[in-house]
């Protein structure tokens, strides 16, 4: 049977009640196999919210399973090319646009070192996100879930907290953009009212599962590519394309360290629930496919989108008194200088085309919440007791709440957010990285069953240590405007620039390494 079987299970230790004392079979009672995995034929009774709430979620179609692992018999993706699709959508969006857009606004970067930074970073960036898509097929298991490998029973929660303020924030930030687009289509339209439609529309989406999800983003980047072409046929008919030239020094340094730690946020921030896509997939699936398909998904639009919107950005320059790519991004940020690109040249045609690109956020932000309630349910017991689908509504309402009063702010919360992601993420993968390749020595190292027994785990001692280390070195590196770091003094002029997430992986990498050592001696696990 499918995701959206009707017997749903809870096989999660922390999510099992007390023993009644009735005769009546639980309504989160379980039957794992020898895998840890909860069959699909184990069907939930009784008349506890949980149960009722699954049972009404199945006769609607939707996926009822949460964090527990999937069973061999479950993992029935037909195809790989879905995965492709998955990330190839969710990244062919006006955010990726924006992006590259701020590199002349923001950073003041020429041309060709805005083009540099964003290739070279967005293949390192993607790297993490397409090595552990792999992990789905082989453990049936969910990033989140996967994670207490690395940071033990209790430790991951600290990281759940960590990728549901990602989770959160990025969806924040998305929807501002699509609504900034409509508002450059019509004035009239108040930010919130444009926040609000893609929300919802995105929660329609969500709230049905991981096959509704796949089967929307299969499709979602064929529009989307479309306009893209047209706003690059468009734009380079108009002729404004300027070729800033590239700038020296050190604040020109600083400048190319602190975009590329911003690339570099929104290419990796997808490795905190990489495993959450590919967990339908057969166990037998080949990794190397796997890995490939993820990232032709991932740098094809990244690089496009980016590179796209870097030389739109660059009209911005043109200094002639009447300078409608300016005026545009100024009145309506990014969803301006996209309607200066096509609206006059193409009338009610160009509105449409925004207005289409304004909905593509509904891809960007489809993994993010649906992978945000996956990672609520892990925070504890009670939490796991309330079914997915309704996370993704309460996580809907929370972004809704910080988007809309952040929505005439958008470039500060766009820049300063992504570069603290960056900071988290690249501790996460020095830690995950390490335990992975140094102490379990690959994939023989992990008994998948295990990640429901906390005395088989990581006591996560280690982990959380080296987080910490990461964050100092996160802040010794760090370049934001409300706070420089002493080495990020150091790589720029006046501002300085931004290494805080090369030394956030190095530091949690190397600190784990050696503590890691003692405790595995000690504990044993």
């Amino acid at each position: 049977m499918g995701p959206f079987s009707k017997r749903s299970p809870l096989d999660d230790i922390e999510a099992l009640p007390e023993k009644s004392s009735t005769n009546e079979k639980d309504s989160s009672e379980y039957i794992p196999d020898d895998t840890g995995a909860v069959p699909s034929e184990t069907f939930l009774v009784g008349d506890s919210f949980y149960a009722r709430a699954q049972r009404l979620a199945g006769k609607l179609g939707v996926e009822q399973r949460g964090i527990e692992r999937v069973p061999n018999e479950e993992r029935t993706d037909s195809g790989m090319s879905q995965i492709g699709t998955l990330w190839l959508s969710a990244n062919m969006v006006v955010s990726s646009f924006a992006i590259g857009a701020l590199a002349y606004p923001v950073f003041y970067l020429g041309f060709i070192d805005t083009i540099l930074i964003i290739f070279f970073v967005n293949l390192l960036g993607i790297t993490p996100v397409c090595f552990f898509s792999t992990f789905g097929p082989r453990f049936g298991l969910r990033q989140m879930v996967l994670s207490r490998f690395y940071f033990g029973w209790y430790g991951v929660k600290l990281i759940a907290v960590f990728n549901i303020l990602a989770c959160i924030g990025w969806s924040s930030v998305n929807v501002i953009v699509g609504a900034q687009l409509f508002n450059a289509v019509n004035n009239d339209m108040p930010g919130w009212a444009g926040i609000l439609v893609i929300a919802f529309s995105t929660l329609l989406i969500t709230m049905f599962g991981y096959k509704i999800v796949h089967t929307y983003e299969r499709f979602s980047w064929i529009p989307c590519l479309i306009i893209f072409l047209i706003v690059l046929g468009e734009f380079a008919k108009s002729g404004h394309f300027q070729n800033i030239p590239m700038g020296v020094g050190k604040s020109e340094a600083g400048a190319c360290l602190s975009f590329a730690a911003s690339v570099y946020g929104f290419a990796t921030g997808w490795t905190s629930y990489a495993a959450d896509y590919t967990v339908y997939q057969p166990a037998g699936r080949s990794r190397k496919s796997i890995f490939l398909w993820t990232f032709a998904g991932l740098s094809f639009p990244l690089l496009f989108t980016q590179m796209l919107g870097a030389a739109v950005a660059t009209a911005m320059s043109i200094d002639d008194g009447k300078n409608v790519y300016k005026d545009g991004y100024e009145s309506s940020g990014i969803g301006g200088l996209l309607a200066a690109v096509m609206i006059p040249p193409l009338g009610r045609f160009g509105q449409f085309c925004l207005v289409i690109l304004a909905l593509s956020i509904i891809a960007n932000n489809c993994p993010n919440i649906y992978s945000v309630s996956l990672t609520l349910q892990l925070l504890a017991r009670k939490s796991q007791r309330i079914p997915r689908f309704l996370w993704t509504f309460v996580g809907t309402c929370v972004y809704i709440a910080i988007a809309i009063p952040g929505y005439d702010h958008f470039e500060s919360i766009l820049e300063n957010f992504m570069l603290v992601i960056g900071y988290w993420l690249a501790i996460y993968e020095g830690i995950s990285l390490s335990e992975h390749i140094i102490f379990r020595r690959g994939f023989t190292g992990y008994e998948p069953a295990d990640y429901t027994t906390p005395s088989r785990l990581p006591p996560g001692f280690a982990a959380i240590a080296a987080f910490g280390f990461g964050i100092m070195g996160a802040v010794l590196g760090m370049a934001q405007v409300w706070f420089t770091g002493p080495i990020g003094k150091l790589c720029g002029a006046k501002f300085g620039g931004d290494v805080g997430f090369e030394l956030a992986f190095t530091f949690a990498a190397v600190s784990y390494i050696g503590m890691r050592y003692f405790e595995k001696k000690h504990f044993g696990r």
